[in-house]
């Protein structure tokens, strides 16, 4: 997950895998899987949402057109889940095991 900085530090706003994470340099983040990337690549994200400078925002109607870069450190893997399905008085029970695979990226510049 993303660290927290000080506050006047500038940060984007980005969405890739369906989900939109706040950034800020030098922050590492875990995010759905982007393909295949060799360890070191740089990776643009160009859906950029919001950006903010510390002094003026700009939001984007429905991105600014900005770009944030980021070097791709490798894939990573959640925490397992267990599924549980059971059916009452039928004598049916079943486990299903999940892990998730992230690609793990480092913000380089915003």
């Amino acid at each position: 997950m993303a660290t927290e900085t000080t506050n006047n530090a500038p940060f984007a706003v980005i969405a890739t895998g369906g989900k939109q994470y706040i950034v800020r340099k030098d922050d590492t983040l875990e995010v759905e899987l982007l393909g295949e990337h060799e360890e070191g690549a740089t990776i643009e994200f160009d859906t950029v949402l919001m950006t903010d400078d510390g002094k003026a925002s700009k939001v984007g109607t429905p991105t600014t057109g900005s770009k944030v870069k980021a070097t791709y450190l490798g894939t990573t893997k959640g925490k397992k889940l267990t599924i549980v399905r059971y059916k009452a008085k039928s004598n049916r029970d079943r486990r299903i095991g999940h892990r998730q695979k992230y690609s793990q990226v480092k913000i380089v510049s915003i």
